[in-house]
């Protein structure tokens, strides 16, 4: 059976720790380990501050899309802006590629996103907005911990 949880919040900055947690109240349910949890955090994380920053460099009065959805043991996390949008989303999927360089970005964001998550997609369109799709199955091992 599915649950399913919908957010939409201003691109502010101060909101990526709001979106972080809410998300990992939502997942607690499915009692993930801890590094799932911690991981599932992170992500969140890095797509919201690249929808902030990068998606619509920081103009706070747009918004961003969240959607959470729970089925079984896996987690699918759904963001989404109607910003600038990638112009090259594999040059963007890149280590170290940022196009902030002056804000000392990292570039990691999407490695890290692809590492702790079983499949990421990235759809964007230039001037329409980017979604990111993040979707992770838990472990079994979670039984075992409690």
């Amino acid at each position: 059976m599915k649950n399913k949880m919908e957010l939409a919040f201003s691109a502010r900055s101060e909101n990526e720790s709001f979106a972080r947690a809410t998300v990992g109240a939502f997942v607690s349910q499915l009692d993930p380990t801890m590094d799932e949890l911690t991981e599932i955090k992170t992500v969140v994380s890095e797509a919201v501050t690249n929808a902030i920053i990068h998606g619509y460099s920081e103009k706070t009065e747009e918004m961003i899309d969240l959607f959470v959805e729970l089925e079984e043991d896996v987690v699918r996390i759904v963001i989404r802006d109607k910003g600038n949008g990638i112009h090259d989303v594999e040059e963007a999927r890149q280590p170290l590629y940022t196009t902030k360089p002056e804000l000392e970005r990292s570039g990691m964001g999407f490695t890290i996103m692809e590492n702790f998550m079983d499949k990421v997609v990235v759809e964007s369109e230039p001037m329409a907005g980017t979604t990111v799709t993040l979707v992770k199955r838990l472990s079994k091992q979670r039984a075992l911990c409690n």
